[in-house]
């Protein structure tokens, strides 16, 4: 009686989403806004065991799905790479960051043979938008029109405004572009905000685009990605925001990462039988400086409060604007919490503590910042850096350590840059009120999936087919399976595991099986189903296993072009 009861159940379930896809599917395609945070850890957002401040993510979340084993590729460049095209990051060209290391997989430029998700929407009349980060080029200072070929606007782009370059300032932000032109936050005639802060530019503009999409092309869908810097080094922020923050991560790192599991795990989130991986970066009560390392967490948190609020606005505009209910709103990271000591090194004698007044000529207002590390601030004064430095406003550019990435990745092991968990998991959440509604909202999506997969998705959504031949270039195929199974409460077919290489680093995941290995280390077995936080290595139990998958990735890795890293 229990099995005809489950039968009965889940078949209800079935005709009830099925119902509910077809009840809107008059409403046409879907508008489509894909969101991606830089740098943050799988345990940051409130709905995923945070402490900070994420309303409006919240709500998404409560209102849609939470995937659980969704996975970047560890780094910047190699992210949004795949993400763009559907693609691992070497077959699109970038194995690794902005660099050309004389193979088509490592030209540090977006592929001609690879299409972006804008370029293959275009022929089902999708207009496309970009704000933020860019990063998939290396023609950050054009000297001509071809230098800005692989510039959002040559890749299938309608409007852009954001950054070419990686990170920088964001009170005074480098290689900031409007459509194809670097402008000047401070010279910029559209937009005049009092202060400037990026991650407020950004979603301003995804504001300013919807509104105009729906006064000018209302007629037509529109896809939307936005690339946030937030919460990447340099840790700046408004300093209102800031104060909600104070005190509240005076009791250190083990104690906010308890917190962080005990919310999970009721939650759902983890499995109360994985151990958790162990505190790494220091010691909270051998801490030298705890002013100092108080507030690197002070202000990440503030970082991403603000993004929040400006996801909360672009959610209100969709409303207003009646878009709301027919827009997929997908957010997710491009790698797990950083642990590069920027800014972090030993106490500088000269400048710890900010001059009373500026030391240095202010920059013209149309001066075009050039630096990743602005040399001074605006009006004058100089760049701060080194242990013990308050960070937070413009004249400081400090990274928030490793200690409090352990925390932000609890409960996985490693940072950005590797491929263990802590370094490639990220959330993702999906809200679509016309196509993900009751009684779907708010549940937990297991099944693991990656970023390749988000090509196919969308394209099936739109109605869109993914092209062969695109402005006389043949096309590779893509590398990833639509989700839309899996938004229909279905099981994902994937053929193929899971892969990854960065720096020498790499990973396959099989089914519950990850074999793993750091650069020139041995390769580690995990049962991802028993210990996903990868703490009991399994490798001499199953031999056998290991030297199968070892030779998946091998395969994988000649065919895409994976190039030994050097020895450091």
């Amino acid at each position: 009686m229990a099995i005809k009861y489950l039968r009965q159940l889940f078949f209800l379930l079935a005709s009830v989403i099925a119902g509910l896809v077809a009840n809107h599917s008059h409403a046409g395609p879907p508008n489509i806004i894909l969101i991606m945070a830089d740098d943050m850890g799988w345990s940051d957002l409130g709905c995923y065991g945070g402490e900070i401040a994420t309303p409006n993510l919240d709500g998404l979340a409560a209102g849609g799905l939470r995937f659980t084993q969704f996975y970047n590729n560890g780094r910047c460049c190699p992210t949004r790479a795949s993400l763009l095209t559907g693609l691992y990051p070497h077959r699109a060209g970038i194995g690794h960051m902005m660099e050309d290391r004389g193979t088509d997989g490592y030209r540090g430029e977006l592929s001609k043979r690879a299409v972006t998700i804008a370029e293959a929407l275009k022929p089902v009349g999708y207009r496309n938008y970009m704000v933020g980060k860019w990063h998939v080029t290396r023609k950050v200072n054009p000297q001509s029109a071809q230098d800005k070929s692989n510039w959002p606007l040559q890749r299938g782009f309608d409007r852009m405004y954001g950054t070419i370059h990686g990170a920088g300032s964001f009170f005074d932000p480098n290689s900031l572009v409007r459509d194809n032109e670097m402008i000047s936050p401070y010279a910029d005639p559209q937009y005049k905000p009092e202060p400037f802060y990026y991650t407020d530019a950004i979603n301003d503009h995804a504001v300013r685009f919807i509104r105009d999409h729906v006064e000018k092309e209302s007629d037509k869908p529109f896809f939307m990605y936005i690339a946030h810097t937030a919460p990447h080094w340099p840790m700046h922020a408004k300093e209102t925001d800031i104060q909600k923050y104070r005190g509240k991560f005076d009791g250190g790192y083990d104690l906010i990462r308890t917190a962080r599991v005990d919310r999970m795990r009721a939650m759902g989130l983890i499995d109360p039988a994985w151990q958790v991986a162990p505190q790494d970066g220091g010691d909270w009560l051998g801490v030298k400086d705890l002013e100092f390392e108080k507030r690197c967490m002070e202000v990440y948190a503030a970082m991403i409060d603000c993004e929040d609020q400006g996801i909360g606005r672009i959610v209100a505009e969709l409303k207003s604007t009646g878009q709301y209910e027919n827009t997929l709103i997908l957010f997710l990271q491009d790698n797990g919490g950083c642990a590069e000591p920027m800014g972090r090194g030993v106490r500088p004698a000269a400048n710890a503590t900010r001059s009373d007044s500026p030391t240095l000529p202010a920059l013209a207002d149309d001066y075009l910042q050039p630096a990743m590390i602005p040399k001074q601030t605006r009006d004058g004064y100089p760049t701060r850096q080194g242990y013990g430095v308050l960070p937070g406003a413009a004249d400081t550019y400090i990274g928030y350590g490793r200690a409090w990435a352990n925390v932000s990745n609890t409960p996985f092991r490693e940072y950005k840059h590797w491929v263990h968990e802590g370094g490639i998991s990220t959330p993702l959440i999906a809200h679509w009120p016309a196509g993900i509604g009751e009684p779907k909202s708010g549940q937990l999506v297991s099944q693991p999936a990656h970023l390749i997969d988000l090509m196919p998705t969308i394209l099936q959504l739109a109605g869109a087919e993914y092209p062969q031949r695109y402005l006389g270039n043949d096309i590779k195929p893509t590398d990833g399976i639509s989700l839309v199974p899996m938004l229909e409460g279905q099981e994902l077919k994937r053929k193929s595991p899971l892969f990854w290489e960065h720096e020498g680093n790499r990973a396959v995941r099989d089914g519950q099986w990850k074999l793993v290995a750091k650069h020139r280390g041995k390769w580690e077995l995990y049962d991802m189903l028993a210990d996903r936080t990868e703490m009991r290595d399994l490798s001499d139990d199953h031999p056998r296993r290991v030297a199968e998958m070892a030779g998946q990735w091998q395969s994988w890795a000649d065919q895409v072009g994976v190039m030994p890293w050097p020895a450091k």
